[in-house]
């Protein structure tokens, strides 16, 4: 006799913290390591094997390495138990570590060429900051500071040229998702809520692919004429659905249930598992879109069926990166896609790229945040 029909990704009810907390270990203690060997610094290393200190510096991803360690460190003052026992570092104090080294790293400054860049390390240093405030600790002053760094550069780069949007670079040439979302995203949660849907609207008017109700890539004026970069990617639409929760609204959260709608039917697979964007920066990009998708599942405002199938992207797309992880070797490597195993991406012999591993940390984060 059959049994009862399980939900996509709910099989075996799965302990989500713990697997995130493994993912958590393998990333911090295999990726994770001093800059330059200076004390009181972390960083990670862009490749594993690590090929030099003098390897090729991805501002952006050791932002979200900072998000990935915030979201070990809330659940670790929920649970009252250190990620990676109490001998080693709590994942708050890397985190704080970890800002630090990226100034150092980027010259003795927070600030770069990329506006998407500064906005993913704002982004993530005011939730350590909520973290901080949480656990009592110290750092709070420079956390402050680097918003005060950086907002300025959100503010100039977010003008009237092109209709609106936030440039992508001091190029100033090209406006985009990827800068204009998390920027307006900063702007919801920094008390601006005006400009933060100043940009949602011209994102809306802008760039959204009437044929599946995703956000493209930019624009760019070219011949005296707004030319659209059409590229859909999964990475574009976690940001937009975060700033439209976070601004909330019946027509935001209208349109944010149907984002959700169109990322289900577009980007998944059988409807619960999101595809992978391959490595490189794109090794981030599903992360990315789960982060947020895991708001959207959890957000009471939302429709129930809107919620749900949030919560099924999440969970299948994390139960699907989780079965096809490989453990062998000594430490966990998860695959640069969900929907193909971790031996076939990352056969044996291959550099694993530090951008896919923190990528599905996220989507593991993400589901122990709704379990």
């Amino acid at each position: 006799m059959a049994g009862p029909e399980v939900p996509p990704g709910a099989s075996g009810n799965p302990d989500w913290a713990a697997h995130a907390n493994q993912a958590a270990r393998s990333v911090t203690r295999h990726f994770g390591r001093r800059l330059l060997w200076l004390p009181g610094t972390h960083i990670a290393a862009p490749l594993r094997p690590f090929p030099s200190p003098f390897a090729p510096w991805n501002y952006w991803w050791q932002a979200h390495y900072v998000d990935c360690l915030v979201d070990a460190g809330v659940r670790e003052l929920a649970s009252g138990a250190a990620f990676d026992g109490g001998s080693r570092p709590s994942a708050g104090r890397l985190a704080s570590r970890l800002v630090t080294s990226i100034r150092l790293r980027n010259g003795l400054r927070y600030v770069n060429s990329y506006y998407d860049d500064m906005a993913w390390l704002a982004l993530a240093v005011l939730r350590l900051d909520a973290l901080a405030a949480k656990s009592g600790k110290a750092g709070r002053r420079r956390n402050a500071r680097i918003q005060e760094i950086l907002s300025p550069q959100f503010e100039s780069a977010s003008t009237d040229d092109l209709g609106g949007g936030t440039f992508w670079s001091t190029a100033r040439d090209f406006k985009n998702t990827p800068a204009t979302a998390p920027v307006a995203l900063h702007f919801a949660r920094t008390g601006n809520p005006e400009r933060a849907q100043g940009l949602l609207d011209w994102l809306n008017a802008t760039l959204i692919d009437p044929g599946s109700g995703l956000y493209l890539d930019g624009a760019r004026l070219h011949a005296g004429k707004l030319a659209i970069a059409p590229e859909i990617y999964t990475y574009n639409q976690g940001p937009v659905l975060g700033a439209l929760l976070e601004l909330g609204g019946d027509a935001n959260l209208d349109r944010a249930a149907a984002l959700i709608a169109s990322i289900t039917a577009h980007l998944a697979d059988d409807g619960h598992v999101l595809r992978g964007e391959g490595t490189g920066d794109r090794g981030l990009f599903t992360g990315i879109l789960v982060r947020y998708l895991a708001l959207a599942a959890a957000d009471p405002r939302l429709p129930e069926p809107s919620r749900d199938t949030a919560r099924q992207l999440v969970f299948g797309t994390a139960e699907a990166l989780w079965t096809g992880r490989n453990d062998d070797g000594g430490w966990t490597v998860f695959s640069t896609e969900p929907q193909r195993p971790a031996t076939e991406t990352y056969p044996p012999g291959t550099a694993v790229e530090l951008s896919t591993q923190l990528q599905a940390w996220m989507v593991l984060e993400a589901a122990a945040r709704i379990q």
